[in-house]
């Protein structure tokens, strides 16, 4: 098995970003928190952090993933709070990612937005937010916001998805 790589995503709540990559085979690990640019320290974002074998799971899919489980065409007013961005960890991934999402464009009728950002600091969300979806999914948030996300998950990409 090849080495565990990792990814930071955010775009939308991360309540709801966890759980559609929690949800994905290869994946091993996601935290939830917010996370900082390297050039702006202090400026956190709702994010996820995503341990994951890409032997299993490419970074190509995990990119397409996350372009269509959040608004990554829309500029709107909780932009700052849900920065759309993509965290890399070492600066030859920056390059390997803008190539991803130059090939993803064209799925895409609007121009992604999505920001391809170098990973700053993390802080991780309060342990009664962790792994939010999957201890209640009967929550009102969870069945209003997060369980039509797995539902389109499970239709889209069913070869990767890991519950039923």
């Amino acid at each position: 098995m090849q080495n565990l790589y990792k990814v930071g995503f955010g775009g939308g709540c991360h309540w709801c970003t966890e759980a559609v990559f929690m949800s994905l085979r290869g994946v091993t690990k996601v935290a939830q928190g917010f996370i900082s640019p390297k050039e702006n320290i202090e400026d956190f974002s709702e994010a996820v952090i995503v341990h994951f074998y890409p032997d299993i799971i490419a970074l190509e899919d995990l990119v397409a993933i996350h372009l269509d489980t959040h608004r990554s065409t829309q500029n709107h007013s909780m932009r700052n709070k849900y920065r759309s961005g993509i965290y890399f960890f070492e600066k030859k991934e920056e390059f390997v990612l803008a190539e991803i999402m130059r090939e993803l464009q064209k799925d895409f009728d609007e121009p992604i937005i999505t920001s391809i950002i170098p990973f700053g600091a993390f802080t991780s969300s309060q342990e009664q937010f962790q792994n939010y979806y999957f201890s209640d999914t009967e929550k009102p948030f969870c069945k209003t916001h997060i369980s039509p996300k797995i539902k389109f998950l499970k239709e889209k990409y069913a070869k990767h998805v890991v519950i039923k």
